[in-house]
């Protein structure tokens, strides 16, 4: 495979800082922390763990691959897995909808970020801190009353991804990712010492075993696990392609699922045992970033400070999750179209911003997310299973997954891919219509 027009990563430290910068996003820090206390606490990791070495795995693993053999992002790699069985065209079809997924998430996730950059702005400004929270909150995701910091969050992205694409996305994750760990764990030790906070850590770590018996558990653990690692069926594709032959395929996918979980344990260390403290009602979704949170930051000590690094850590983890979305969208745009970079870009942020535009309102874009990530995205990740590891085929997949290890696969992996992980995205499809969302 020659270099990728777009440059590639310079190690494998860049390139999994890269995929940590997409993997972690609001679901480690708005959804973990509640699910892990309320289906078991220590109990419930059981069956996450369990998912995420599984998809990590093997899920990462294939998405990678295929970007990497392919040499290109989500449109190129259906067309040369469909095209292996002499139907690249449907190849070409089936690669619009997980890139679609993208393209969808990132016009909600940018409306979400506009929001947390909003709260980040009023912590700075303590209003935040003085109104009450709930309101604030009413006022920031009204319709059109939020536009100026949404489009503050894509002229960023923007701006990261126009100067570059490989190089600009590993710099800007080298930056970006480690100052979230570090902001987190200030949060986490400072939350450590809050009069109350053990019963948060009760709520998260004692084991409630029955829970294990409960189908609900393993459902909602599968769900977490699956959507945490950005399994989408595009986005990972196209870090893979930026990816040199030399690197160690499955090695750093299970270094991604690792520094992902590190990610949700610190936002579950750092929310949980403030909310305990403070005696609030845990809750999960925006009403815990948005509203529980400012109420906590309203009773500490310090609780400005605490309240900007909250937010900015925040802001640090939407982005680069951001800049994956839009990269998947861009790069194949470049490939198909045969686009300049630099209108590529520019043709994704302004899609991004005139559908946003209709979406403002919370409950338009929370109606937007759900569609977008209970159909259309976990219906891409299955298409990118089923299309990696059976149209392409396994030991074609596998020649590119033991590209640059020691060691081969070992045998356990092609029953883990082709006979667990296919059919349990399937399943994570089907269940996320019963339950109305499980990621």
């Amino acid at each position: 495979m020659q270099k990728h027009k777009n440059g590639s990563f310079t190690n494998s430290l860049g390139f999994v800082l890269a995929c940590v910068g997409s993997a972690v996003g609001l679901g480690n820090i708005w959804m973990f922390p509640y699910r892990l206390g309320e289906y078991g606490g220590a109990a419930f990791l059981i069956p996450y763990l369990i998912f995420i070495c599984l998809f990590g795995f093997v899920g990462l693993s294939a998405e990678f691959a295929i970007g990497r053999r392919a040499g290109t992002g989500t449109l190129g790699s259906y067309e040369y897995c469909w095209a292996s069985r002499k139907k690249g065209t449907v190849g070409k079809v089936l690669g619009w909808i997980p890139l679609l997924g993208s393209m969808g998430i990132a016009i909600g996730y940018s409306i979400i970020i506009g929001w947390v950059l909003r709260f980040l702005a009023g912590s700075v400004t303590n209003v935040v801190l003085t109104e009450d929270s709930a309101e604030f909150f009413g006022q920031v995701t009204a319709n059109m009353k939020n536009l100026p910091w949404h489009m503050i969050v894509i002229a960023i992205t923007v701006i990261i991804l126009i100067t570059g694409a490989a190089s600009q996305i590993e710099k800007a994750n080298k930056i970006l990712m480690p100052l979230f760990f570090i902001l987190f764990a200030i949060l986490a030790v400072r939350v450590f010492f809050l009069p109350g906070s053990h019963e948060g850590y009760r709520f998260l770590f004692v084991p409630k075993w029955e829970a294990l018996a409960k189908v609900d558990t393993w459902v909602m653990a599968m769900g977490q696990a699956f959507f945490s690692l950005s399994i989408t069926g595009s986005g990972m594709i196209v870090y893979g392609s930026y990816l040199s032959k030399k690197e160690d395929i499955p090695k750093s996918s299970i270094q991604t699922a690792v520094f992902d979980t590190i990610a949700a344990m610190l936002a579950a260390l750092a929310i949980m045992p403030a909310v305990f403290a403070f005696g609030i009602e845990p809750s999960a979704g925006p009403s815990l970033m948005f509203i529980t949170i400012p109420n906590i930051f309203k009773q500490m000590p310090m609780g400005r400070l605490f309240a900007v690094i909250f937010f900015l850590s925040v802001c640090f983890a939407g982005i680069t999750s951001l800049i994956n979305m839009f990269e998947a969208v861009i790069e194949s745009w470049q490939h198909k179209f045969n686009l300049q970079r630099t209108k590529a870009v520019a043709l994704c942020g302004g899609v991004a911003l005139v559908v946003g535009l209709f979406l403002e309102e919370e409950s338009k874009v929370g109606r937007w997310m759900d569609f977008i990530t209970i159909i259309i995205v976990p219906f891409g990740a299955v298409l990118g299973a089923v299309s990696i590891y059976y149209i392409l085929g396994f030991d074609k997949i596998k020649e590119e997954l033991e590209e640059g290890r020691k060691k081969p696969l070992p045998k356990a992996f092609q029953v883990a891919a082709k006979y667990l992980y296919v059919p349990l995205a399937v399943i994570v499809f089907i269940l996320g219509l019963i339950y109305k969302g499980i990621g």
